[in-house]
């Protein structure tokens, strides 16, 4: 992030307007969010975990000893420590450490985010309300609620 600093901007005529007006909107999308269910997550996705999709994470659930549940979303969690008891919507930022690995056991990323969480993936927008702050979840997910059919960075396309 780069800091800019200037002495003295003059902002006039319909120009003005235009960014009273855009912070305005701003303000207004910021607490009608708060506001209304738009926090909350809509059953909007769907279990697109194919057979072998499925059979693979269940493996990988075996191999790792996951004594693991089933969401809806198809995707397969074990809840180590539940956390506190109200847990994050899609309005709120969080903050969480987390290591990313492939079903063959390659690690592709890790380490500490803060984000939006509607800015995450589908994923993890489904996963991270399952624990409350200080919780820790195993997530497996189906590449649906990941990258898809996208190939992104060192994460091959159609990975669970």
């Amino acid at each position: 992030m780069s800091i800019l600093t200037q002495k003295t901007t003059k902002i006039i005529g319909f120009s003005s307007i235009l960014a009273i007006f855009a912070l305005i909107f701003v303000i207004s999308l910021n607490s009608s969010c708060a506001k209304s269910n738009a926090c909350d997550l809509k059953a909007s996705y769907t279990n697109d975990a194919n057979a072998a999709q499925n059979t693979a994470m269940v493996a990988f659930c075996t191999t790792n000893n996951i004594t693991y549940s089933t969401h809806p979303s198809g995707i397969l969690y074990q809840i180590i420590t539940p956390g506190a008891a109200s847990k994050p919507n899609l309005c709120e930022t969080i903050s969480m450490t987390y290591t990313g690995t492939l079903l063959n056991g390659t690690k592709f990323d890790a380490g500490t985010i803060s984000y939006p969480l509607s800015q995450l993936i589908v994923g993890w927008q489904i996963a991270v309300p399952l624990i409350g702050k200080g919780g820790r979840i195993k997530v497996v997910l189906p590449s649906s609620l990941g990258y898809g059919a996208q190939t992104t960075g060192p994460i091959p396309a159609n990975s669970p």
